[in-house]
């Protein structure tokens, strides 16, 4: 892979000079814990007299040093992965893979932190302090940028840990809890510290050679989690933020304090769905299509889509119905889509679904599986569909006293990932999330849905014909009749009509808004009419904010992306996926449709139309638990006053 305009080349040689001071750390150092406390057994095991304390033959492992001083205390890393396996004198195959590695990582870490050094003043000043002429003004300096080495250096080194290892781990899991031995003093110290907790929790969890790559891993994703929190704090390591570095011989980038992973695709087990299959549902089933496609035309050299670009994609959308109206079936067909087309072009594709498996009674695991499942789908180095079941039963609403901690954390997530501080849209990846009772999802959470899907199933009578014909099969007799199968379920017909019937509201209380609306100023022909019936339904609904109006703009400029990539641009990748971004950019700007009042109207009438839905049956829903309550209060109090009496 070629670098970009925004990549620097991390030299190999750079790398491989540090790799002698690598295999010392490896080798032993002492260090006395500040932060953390000692969770390991001793380093070493009373043995009988004349029995051996160390083995009889050494690691021929290229590059690590087959030769030491056996010493009783400090840190030994490599003595103690050569442990794991107790007392099988041969390093085993996972031990050798560790131990470069860790030796790798380090070595990369070491580099980057030089480079850091050097693009600062962090070098000069090191010197200055070695001749011991460092002025007293600059101090300050030089402690805030130590403090940013440090956090470089610990960041890469678990960084690219966790990176070199992801293709060696298996179904092994390791719990090792929070990074703890976080020093912030300089590079050197700071590592002291990750080696020292990576050794503590060697002791504790690795027994056999499966948990000793399970337990390297797990620390160095902790480590990384923790180093980024600080690094929010940090005064001085916008120089590293601002840098992209290529290792080009593992085939990792280095992204400030964005952690890397391999670009594996996930092994689909579902039950695909094709979009003839999905009956009724028309404008869900038409905008899944296009979203399909629209992720497609994402640029992997520029990690940026076009279509994010130009304003016409969905991140975020909400599909709502009725159970068994088909929401299921629409996610078979998307991810199903996605997945031929990442096929044709050879791009990794992930999906995940977000379930109540995720939901931990430990405190700050259920927001931990949450961030992990963004992070998964979000990977710029991938092509992603997250979706979230049942959200109503996974995310809590804010308020509630029903909503368990874990569905707390949860919300909170998902919260700031949509479209919190650091939200990032790449066009990479897409979230649905989905609800038989939409009602139930946090006011703030759902508004940062940008898309409404109504997956309300089948309507007409030539609906209900074709899913019968659908679901009977081939296996039987029955003759057809007098319909045309399937005709239906043309799409730009159907979608054609959806969206027309979305000129006048649905639901009866925004119609009544409308009406009134309509009756004062005349047709919404202007932006200032339409403003005034945007004013005019938040006084109906004070939920109604300005993130309902970007999400009804965005919608807007879905609208006028109302085109389909043609099937051949996914059959034939030459003709659109393979080209520059600039391009496809130019490509798609071709296809573009203006904006029409009626696109506007309708989008507006839609939104607004899911939020009084919502509401509606949030104040119903409301009303029925509060006589509930009510209910069982006077029961109470009845009985109560019998046994008085």
């Amino acid at each position: 892979m070629s670098l970009t305009s925004d990549q620097m080349e991390l030299r190999e040689a750079d790398i491989v000079a540090h790799y002698p001071a690598a295999v010392a750390l490896l080798d032993g150092f002492d260090h006395t814990p500040r932060i953390a406390e000692a969770i390991g057994p001793a380093r070493t095991e009373e043995r009988s007299p004349g029995v051996g304390t160390r083995r009889r033959f050494r690691s021929t492992t290229p590059g690590l040093v087959t030769r030491r001083t056996a010493r009783p205390e400090g840190v030994h890393l490599i003595e103690r992965i050569e442990a794991a396996d107790g007392d099988d004198p041969l390093v085993s195959p996972a031990q050798a893979t560790a131990m470069n590695a860790l030796r790798r990582a380090l070595a990369i870490a070491l580099a980057v932190a030089e480079t850091f050094g050097d693009q600062t003043a962090l070098a000069d000043l090191k010197r200055a302090n070695l001749a011991g002429d460092l002025a007293p003004a600059r101090k300050g300096e030089f402690s805030e940028l130590l403090a940013a080495e440090a956090l470089v250096s610990l960041h890469v080194f678990g960084n690219a840990l966790a990176y070199l290892l992801s293709p060696h781990l298996g179904e092994v899991t390791v719990e090792v809890g929070e990074a703890q031995e976080v020093l912030t003093d300089n590079g050197q110290l700071a590592l002291h510290g990750g080696l020292w907790e990576i050794d503590q929790r060697l002791a504790q969890h690795a027994g056999d050679d499966a948990r000793l790559v399970a337990t390297l891993s797990a620390q160095a994703e902790q480590l990384m989690e923790k180093v980024a929190l600080r690094a929010q704090s940090a005064s001085a390591v916008g120089p590293f933020t601002a840098s992209t570095w290529r290792v080009e011989a593992d085939d990792l980038t280095i992204r400030g304090f964005t952690p890397a992973t391999k670009a594996k695709s996930t092994t689909l087990t579902m039950t695909f769905k094709k979009p003839n299959e999905v009956v009724g549902n028309h404008i869900a089933k038409y905008q899944a299509l296009r979203l399909s496609k629209m992720l497609m035309a994402y640029d992997f050299e520029r990690r940026l889509n076009p279509f994010a670009e130009l304003g016409g994609f969905i991140f975020t959308f909400m599909g709502d119905g009725k159970p068994g109206t088909g929401k299921t079936t629409l996610i078979q067909m998307m991810a199903g889509l996605i997945n031929d087309y990442c096929g044709v072009a050879g791009y990794p594709f992930r999906y995940q679904n977000l379930s109540t498996e995720n939901i931990d009674s430990y405190q700050g695991k259920s927001g931990q599986n949450a961030k992990a499942f963004i992070n998964t789908i979000i990977d710029p180095g991938v092509i992603g569909f997250g979706t979230i079941d049942d959200i109503d039963q996974l995310a809590g609403k804010r308020g509630d006293r029903q909503s368990s901690a874990g569905q707390l954390e949860i919300t909170a997530v998902l919260m700031e990932s949509f479209a919190g501080a650091n939200t990032v849209v790449r066009g990479n990846c897409t979230f649905g999330m989905f609800s038989n009772y939409p009602e139930n999802v946090d006011d703030a959470l759902r508004q940062r849905a940008g898309a409404r899907f109504l997956v309300d199933g089948p309507q007409s009578r030539e609906d209900y014909i074709d899913i019968l014909a659908l679901l009977m099969g081939k296996n039987h007799d029955i003759p057809l009749g007098d319909h045309d199968l399937y005709a239906a379920q043309e799409i730009k017909t159907a979608v054609a009509a959806s969206f027309e019937s979305h000129s006048r509201p649905h639901e009866e209380g925004l119609l009544k808004v409308f009406d009134r609306v309509h009756d004062k100023v005349g047709e919404l022909d202007t932006i200032a009419k339409m403003g005034t019936y945007l004013k005019a339904i938040q006084q109906a609904d004070e939920r109604f904010t300005g993130r309902a109006i970007k999400n009804i703009t965005d919608a807007v400029k879905v609208r006028a992306m109302d085109f389909e990539l043609p099937d051949e641009w996914m059959e034939n990748p030459e003709l659109f996926l393979f080209k520059g971004y600039d391009e496809k950019k130019a490509m798609i700007s071709e296809l573009r449709v203006p904006i029409t009042v009626e696109m506007v109207i309708q989008e507006i009438n839609r939104y607004a139309d899911s939020e009084f839905r919502y509401a509606d049956k949030s104040d119903e829903v409301a009303i029925e638990t509060m006589v509930r309550e009510f209910g069982r209060q006077e029961e109470a109090k009845k009985r109560y006053l019998e046994g008085k009496g």
